[in-house]
C-alpha cells in the first residue's frame, strides 16, 4: 500500500513540474522579440531535434553494452556458484538460471556445456516422479539450448512421456537444435499428439528447422 501511495506522489510530482514548464515556456516565448522566435523555429529548433536525435542513436549502443556488461558480471557470478555448488537441487536451478540469463545461448557458457549437458540428461532421465515432470520439461528444453546433437535420442525418446509439457518441452529443445533429423517424428507429433501446446511446440519446432 505505502509502495503505491509513493507512486503516486511521484507521479503527480512530476505532472506538477510537466504543467509549470509548460506554462513558463509559454510566458517566455511571448516576451520573445519576433525575430528571436523566427531564430529559434528556423535554427534553434532544428539543431536541437538533430541533437537528441544523435543523443538516441549514442543512447541505444551504449545502453546495450551496459546490459551486456551487467549480464556478463551476473553470468560469471553464477558459473562460480555453478562450479562450487554440490547439491543437486541447487546446482540444477544455478543451471537453469544461468541459460535463462544467457537467453538460452551458449556464449560465454563453453567451459560448463560439458557440466550442464550431463546434469540436464541426468535429470531428464531419472527425475521420473509424477510430480517431478516440471523438472524433467524444463531439462528437455534447456538441453536443446546447448546446440549439442548427441542429446538427440533423449529428446526423442522426451516426445513419448506421459505429461504433456515434457513432450511439448521436448519439441521445443528439439527446435532449438535444429535437429533435422527429427523432422518426420516432429511432424507426427503435430498431427497426432492429443495436447494442442504440444502440437503447436512441434509445429514452431519445425518451422525453427526451415529457417
Amino acid at each position: 500500500m505505502s509502495n503505491r501511495h509513493e507512486q503516486g506522489q511521484i507521479n503527480l510530482a512530476l505532472l506538477v513540474i510537466l504543467i509549470v514548464t509548460i506554462v513558463t515556456g509559454v510566458w517566455v516565448w511571448k516576451r520573445l522579440s519576433l525575430d528571436t522566435q523566427d531564430y529559434v523555429i528556423d535554427q534553434a529548433l532544428p539543431m536541437a531535434a538533430l541533437g537528441l536525435t544523435i543523443a538516441a542513436l549514442l543512447f541505444i549502443p551504449i545502453r546495450a553494452l551496459r546490459r551486456r556488461r551487467t549480464r556478463g558480471r551476473e553470468r560469471a557470478k553464477l558459473l562460480t556458484l555453478f562450479d562450487r555448488e554440490s547439491a543437486w537441487d541447487k546446482r540444477l536451478e544455478l543451471a537453469f538460471a544461468l541459460l535463462e540469463l544467457n537467453e538460452y545461448r551458449i556464449d560465454g557458457l563453453e567451459p560448463a556445456i560439458p557440466a550442464l549437458k550431463e546434469l540436464f540428461a541426468t535429470t531428464l532421465q531419472r527425475a521420473l516422479g509424477d510430480k517431478q515432470h516440471r523438472i524433467r520439461g524444463m531439462a528437455a528444453s534447456h538441453l536443446g539450448a546447448l546446440q549439442d546433437l548427441s542429446v538427440v535420442p533423449l529428446l526423442i525418446k522426451a516426445l513419448e512421456d506421459d505429461h504433456a509439457y515434457v513432450r511439448s518441452c521436448a519439441a521445443l529443445g528439439l527446435g532449438r537444435l535444429r535437429a533435422t533429423e527429427t523432422h518426420d517424428r516432429l511432424k507426427v507429433v503435430m498431427e497426432q499428439d492429443w495436447d494442442q501446446t504440444v502440437r503447436s511446440r512441434a509445429r514452431e519446432a519445425l518451422e525453427q528447422m526451415r529457417e
